[in-house]
């Protein structure tokens, strides 16, 4: 008996510390490929907030709401039901019910999602929802976002803000999509930006404490090792 107890207090005590991890930053900066590989590695969940935004805002096109009404959008943000797969290897998404991973993608949600994302009461609404998601986490999560570090968990572990060049950004996203328009791209992800960073609720923005990466002229794998040891650091010292 006093073995059993002994293996398992020495099982806690070299077990990693749960950690939750809130990773910001505007798009193309490898924020969603970063953060899956960060939590597959660690042996966390992970969290595309981004998706749930995405996931609304397709709810709301299918269902015939004026996305440019934002009283209308503000009455229908309760009527779709979310839920998050937080599996790193295999994340999903799906809204009452229906698998929504591919629709979310396509370019009429993209042009939309910052404008249904502004709305106040779909914010409240998507930010509990990424809350109790973070809370139900046993072993920490790597969450990604726009407003983690500042808003929806604020007391994180440990924030990240990842940044790159516009022009570095603009070819990331432009060779995810074929045949895309390499300046066009960079011009929507600025109009992006400027919609996220302006908007008056949770805008985009770096936590004060957060620590700030430029993957501009860093290979995924070099982000990935970064990141992985800042998660490793707090870990070994909570």
């Amino acid at each position: 008996m006093s073995t059993t107890v002994e293996t398992v207090s020495a099982a806690a005590r070299t077990a990693p510390a749960a950690v939750i991890v809130a990773i910001d930053g505007p798009s193309g900066t490898g924020k969603s490929s970063t953060s899956k590989a960060v939590a597959a590695q660690l042996g966390l969940s992970y969290l595309d907030t981004g998706a749930q935004y995405r996931a609304i805002t397709w709810w709301m096109l299918n269902n015939g709401i004026d996305v440019q009404n934002l009283a209308e959008i503000a009455t229908a943000a309760a009527k779709p039901v979310i839920v998050s797969g937080t599996d790193p290897s295999a994340p999903t998404i799906t809204v009452d019910g229906e698998d929504a991973s591919g629709p979310i993608r396509t370019q009429e949600v993209t042009s939309k999602v910052s404008a249904v994302s502004a709305v106040p009461e779909v914010r409240a609404l998507i930010t509990e929802l990424q809350r109790s998601i973070a809370k139900e986490a046993e072993r920490g999560i790597v969450v990604e976002g726009r407003d983690i570090g500042t808003t929806v968990l604020p007391d994180a572990d440990i924030k990240i803000f990842l940044t790159a060049s516009p022009e570095a950004r603009a070819a990331r996203r432009s060779g995810e999509v074929k045949g895309s328009d390499l300046a066009a791209t960079r011009e929507a992800l600025i109009k992006r930006d400027a919609a996220d960073s302006g908007r008056k609720t949770s805008p985009l923005a770096k936590a004060g404490d957060a620590v700030e990466v430029d993957t501009t002229d860093l290979t995924l794998t070099q982000v990935i090792e970064c990141v992985v040891t800042l998660v490793g650091e707090k870990q070994a010292a909570k």
